[in-house]
C-alpha cells in the first residue's frame, strides 16, 4: 500500500490544474489545523521561539492567511471589514476565548469560505483587493500554498518539541 502522500501525489497528476491546486492546498491546510490534534490547550498555547508563534497561533494565522488571500483580494472588502488584524503579526496572538476547538473551526471556516469565493472563478482571473494591486488566481494559489507549507514545516518542528518534551 502506498504512502498517503504519494497516494495523494499520484491521483493529483490525474486532475485538472484547477483541481490539483484545490487538492494541494487542501492537503495542506488539513495538515497544519491537524497540527493540534492530540495536544493540551497549554501545549497548544505554548511558546517556544521568541516569537508569538505557537501551534494555536500558527492555525489561527492560517484563518487569517485565507482571508486575506480569498476574501479581501476577491471581495475588495477591507481587512476592518473582514474583521480581522491590519498585520499578519497580529494574527498570532491569542486570546483567552481562542482554543484548539474554536481556532480549528475558524481555520475550517475561512477555508470553506475561500472553496465558496473561488469555485466561480478561472485560474486566469484577477483579483484586484490586494495590497500589491491586481493577481491572478493561479498566483494567489501558489502563494498561499508555499505559506502554508511555510507554516507546516514549522509545525512539525514545534509539535516534536512539545511531544519530545
Amino acid at each position: 500500500m502506498p504512502a498517503p502522500h504519494t497516494a495523494f501525489a499520484e491521483n493529483a497528476i490525474r486532475q485538472s490544474p484547477r483541481a490539483q491546486f484545490e487538492a494541494f492546498l487542501d492537503d495542506h491546510r488539513n495538515m497544519l489545523t491537524n497540527c493540534l490534534n492530540g495536544l493540551t490547550e497549554e501545549q497548544a498555547r505554548r511558546s517556544l521561539v521568541a516569537s508569538r508563534t505557537t501551534l494555536l497561533g500558527l492555525v489561527k494565522h492560517a484563518a487569517f492567511v485565507e482571508k486575506v488571500w480569498f476574501d479581501e483580494a476577491v471581495t475588495c472588502r477591507s481587512r476592518a471589514e473582514i474583521g480581522i488584524p491590519a498585520g499578519p503579526d497580529e494574527s498570532f496572538i491569542l486570546t483567552e476565548q481562542d482554543t484548539i476547538a474554536s481556532v480549528q473551526q475558524a481555520h475550517h471556516d475561512a477555508c470553506a469560505a475561500a472553496r465558496d469565493a473561488t469555485a466561480s472563478l478561472a485560474l486566469d482571473d484577477m483579483l484586484h483587493g490586494n495590497r500589491r494591486g491586481p493577481l491572478p488566481l493561479h498566483w494567489v494559489y501558489l502563494h498561499v500554498l508555499r505559506e502554508l507549507a511555510q507554516h507546516c514545516g514549522h509545525a512539525d518542528i514545534l509539535r516534536e518539541q512539545i511531544l519530545a518534551g
